[in-house]
């Protein structure tokens, strides 16, 4: 496909984190673009304001005509069901009808392309690298799966020549793409309604894996059962973080790679997880060739991910801070940082948990996990693509909590609760619709 014959770009389902993204692009190269979402939210509202006309009824008749002719490419999210009337109409005329990853692997297949895989940071490494590639002048486009704050944007910068990329495992989609470069932060299970069991997880990250050739391009965490430059903290990696310290709330480590000693970097992100982001995206950064000294001045300003570990409230007496955090893992991530940098202190946290099947998979871990923190909250199970699972609610989930402080609650309770805690430390996590409440419960508790 030659994406210079296309005029039109017709999303379904362009409020997605990485559709609109996209979007972005293609309007930003002088594409028309326009799309369809099943309801409006701060992302679909930017983007109307940017000039993409979007309709939320699944309507043939609300398509506008224009796109109605042979060169409009069709852009369609995994989430769409099969039912769906517009995108059938599409297939059913034979359209260019493309899945974001597919259409990802084209723009990149012509450019140097950073992928950044894992069931867990990908968004925060690739935020973080391409925050560094453009802060060092290097001509890139960085295509990522949330709203980076220095920017207010989930695209970063117009270049023609260098992309980076989430490698994303849902659906298999990071095989769609070419990688010249790539890292993989982490292999948990999930996505299990996909992929089955974890061997079936860790094959199709191998498969991602041997898309580079050469292995000196290929980063990963230690420990990860592949070939690699390993990197770690504290350990015996090839590329490995030492001496951390926290000063003044940021973390000031020193750097050993195969070739140089890098010392005093300081990155404002807190927890060890996003330390070892940071450090990928410095072991990228300076592979491909950027100067050490510019790496370190922009790590130094990456200001982070909007949901992930984003303060809302930072005053002395009280913080309220908000993740997307929706695995186990993510969650043990969240509480790691938390108490690393408010020891001591009593945490509500209040988690919305994303899909039946993660549910079902994972329940014991989310019990274990949600069960470190002081007091839980637990929202209703938000179903996104999915039909409810019988017997799996989040009752279910709250009865097998071991804390006894918690309660399960409805969305149009939560506020007040929050208002009537006396925890110093609130944290909302969750992948749902929860952040779109988050305006509203900062407004509330900062009142």
């Amino acid at each position: 496909m030659n994406l210079n014959q296309i005029h039109n770009v017709y999303f379904i389902g362009i409020g997605g984190i990485g559709m609109s993204a996209l979007a972005r692009y293609f309007k930003f190269i002088g594409k028309n673009v326009s799309g369809y979402d099943k309801t409006p939210t701060m992302l679909t509202d930017e983007l109307v304001a940017s000039g993409i006309a979007i309709h939320f009824e699944d309507a043939i008749d609300q398509i506008p005509k224009e796109y109605l002719v042979e060169n409009t490419l069709v852009i369609i999210t995994p989430a769409v069901p099969k039912s769906h009337s517009e995108w059938n109409y599409f297939l059913e005329r034979d359209f260019v009808v493309k899945k974001r990853a597919e259409v990802l692997g084209i723009i990149t297949k012509d450019t140097y392309c950073f992928a950044v895989a894992g069931t867990h940071g990908k968004t925060t490494t690739s935020s973080i690298l391409g925050h560094v590639l453009y802060e060092c002048g290097v001509d890139v486009t960085a295509f990522l799966g949330g709203i980076v704050e220095n920017y207010n944007s989930n695209l970063i910068g117009t270049g023609k020549t260098v992309t980076v990329v989430e490698a994303d495992e849902f659906d298999r989609s990071f095989l769609h793409l070419h990688p010249d470069m790539a890292c993989i932060t982490s292999m948990d299970a999930d996505h299990l309604d996909i992929y089955g069991d974890d061997d079936a997880i860790k094959a199709s990250f191998r498969e991602f894996a041997d898309k580079v050739a050469d292995k000196n391009k290929l980063f990963v965490i230690n420990g990860l059962p592949l070939d690699g430059i390993t990197v770690g903290a504290n350990d015996d990696s090839k590329v490995v973080a030492h001496n951390i310290r926290i000063i003044n709330g940021w973390y000031v480590f020193d750097v050993t790679t195969p070739t140089e000693e890098i010392k005093d970097i300081k990155f404002g992100l807190p927890g060890k997880h996003n330390l070892t982001n940071a450090l990928l995206a410095l072991a990228m950064a300076r592979s491909f060739g950027t100067p050490t000294a510019a790496i370190a001045e922009a790590l130094a300003t990456f200001k982070g991910v909007k949901r992930r570990f984003s303060f809302q409230i930072r005053k002395p007496e009280f913080v309220y801070i908000d993740d997307y955090a929706h695995h186990p893992t993510e969650i043990n991530a969240v509480h790691q940082a938390v108490r690393e940098l408010y020891p001591g202190k009593k945490v509500l946290a209040v988690f919305q948990p994303h899909l039946f099947s993660r549910t079902k998979d994972f329940a014991d871990d989310f019990a274990k996990s949600l069960s470190q923190f002081d007091e839980i909250l637990l929202m209703e199970i938000y179903p996104a693509r999915e039909l409810p699972m019988e017997g799996i609610t989040s009752q279910w989930l709250l009865d097998k909590i071991e804390n006894k402080n918690k309660r399960l609650v409805q969305k149009k309770e939560l506020i007040n609760l929050l208002k009537l805690s006396d925890a110093p430390v609130i944290v909302t996590i969750g992948a749902g619709d929860v952040g779109e409440m988050v305006p509203e419960i900062k407004k509330a508790l900062d009142a």
